[in-house]
């Protein structure tokens, strides 16, 4: 395996918190020298000039959709794993909302069984890939993400019976999830005493479905003036209040899924000021985007739960940096151009997002100063790795190569061609973005 060189790049590490400019050798997997003016090189040395590039940890998704099995026209496995790879993922974490849905250890060996036939389950390789965004890769790749499986809580994603959840943790999921609201909470506070031996991390996605009745935006002036059904900030405050007095009752660990308002963010900082064991997520597109959006009535920006109004933008934010949010997630959910060629209201909820996240998040947010850089990449490397209990590499001598080489000044348009995705739900397809993903390792 030919060693190589990067020369004066950018070196994010969140978890050894800096930023620096230096000389990189990699060899066979691992990083052997982060320092400047590397001389002593192994033959065969590929020297890569890498000024104005940044290498970082790889990017780490909390939770996606995949479309297999039961919907491969909108997504199968490898091409959500190609996606994600040429968005800087290393690794990525799947809901259990497949059909069949992922609720017994069977299910889940079928899973492990599909990647140990592309040659990847877990994470092994250790090999650099090269995109090119105009040349596709193939789907047989060796080098992909390493893929983890929310267990269901619920039979069928149902809401009215637990799964096995021993058993599930004994063929190897990352954690429970279902990825829908559970309204039982007498199941939700049963479900928190069974894992409490289990050591997994479970995730609620925190939603009260009659307050929200039919509404599709967030309600407030904006839904008024585009005469869309407002989805009260309730319909999430009062599920978030309802779960934070279970875990303050049984002491379990949770993971609060897809944080959209301000007032969300009040209560979850007064449960981490309290001590309470709780980790919290926004997704990308609600730290980018608020309600003003959607005065184009685009249906790929209908989301569950919907975008937040300017202040909730803010809240969430602030929230990320400081850390009161810990990871932002991608909840990519791919659909069909029929599926989402609909009017807004009747549209799917949902969006890509595993190839735009990155380079969207570096220009609105690191390139106009709001976040630093090591702040972005805490969000979506290291703190999404804690939520689900698992380590990260530093980019340091001796440690295993999970990078990503990042050019924040690549431009690429977004449309067929250069998505590894199936699916082209984006309110950004057809238009040119800047910064890619050039390179990847993962060990």
């Amino acid at each position: 395996m030919t060693s190589e060189l990067l020369q004066q790049v950018r070196i994010i590490d969140p978890v050894s918190g800096t930023d620096q400019v230096a000389d990189v050798l990699i060899d066979a997997g691992y990083i052997q020298s982060v320092t400047n003016n590397i001389s002593d090189l192994p033959q065969e040395t590929h020297i890569r000039d890498c000024r104005g590039l940044v290498l970082g940890t790889g990017l780490i998704d909390l939770y996606s959709h995949s479309g297999e099995p039961g919907f491969e026209e909108r997504e199968t496995l490898s091409s959500l794993l190609e996606a994600a790879a040429a968005g800087g993922f290393t690794r990525i974490s799947i809901l259990p909302d497949t059909s069949p849905v992922i609720d017994n250890p069977a299910l889940v060996a079928q899973f492990w069984e599909k990647m140990r036939g592309q040659g990847r389950q877990g994470g092994h390789g250790g090999q650099g890939s090269n995109f090119s965004p105009m040349s596709p890769q193939s789907p047989q790749s060796p080098t992909l993400p390493q893929l983890n499986i929310w267990g269901a809580i619920t039979l069928d994603v149902a809401g009215k019976q637990m799964t096995e959840l021993a058993d599930l943790a004994a063929v190897g999921v990352a954690g429970f999830a279902d990825g829908q609201p559970l309204e039982n909470t007498a199941l939700v506070r049963r479900v928190l005493e069974y894992l409490q031996p289990l050591a997994k991390p479970v995730a609620f996605w925190c939603c009260d479905r009659q307050l929200k009745s039919n509404g599709v935006m967030r309600e407030g002036s904006d839904s008024l003036r585009f005469g869309l059904p407002g989805n009260p900030a309730a319909s999430e405050t009062s599920a978030i209040a309802t779960l934070i007095e279970l875990v303050a009752t049984t002491g379990t660990p949770v993971h609060i899924m897809r944080v959209s308002t301000a007032r969300s963010v009040e209560l979850i900082a007064s449960a981490k000021n309290q001590g309470l064991p709780i980790t919290a997520s926004t997704t990308w597109m609600h730290v980018l985007l608020d309600t003003e959006a959607l005065k184009s009535y685009n249906a790929n920006l209908h989301l569950e739960p919907p975008l937040g109004n300017p202040n909730d933008l803010l809240a969430l934010r602030q929230a990320v940096r400081t850390g009161i949010i810990d990871a932002i997630a991608i909840d990519h959910a791919p659909y069909t151009y029929e599926e989402k060629t609909v009017a807004f209201a009747e549209a799917p909820p949902g969006a890509i997002g595993l190839e735009l996240a990155l380079p969207l998040l570096w220009q609105h947010l690191v390139e106009t100063g709001e976040f630093s850089a090591l702040e972005l990449w805490q969000a979506l490397s290291r703190r999404p790795a804690e939520c689900l209990k698992q380590n990260l590499s530093a980019i340091a001598p001796g440690e295993k190569a999970e990078l990503i080489l990042f050019d924040p000044r690549k431009s690429w348009k977004v449309d067929g061609k250069s998505l590894r995705t199936l699916s082209q739900n984006t309110s950004w397809l057809g238009q040119q973005l800047t910064g890619r993903v050039v390179k990847i390792w993962i060990p």
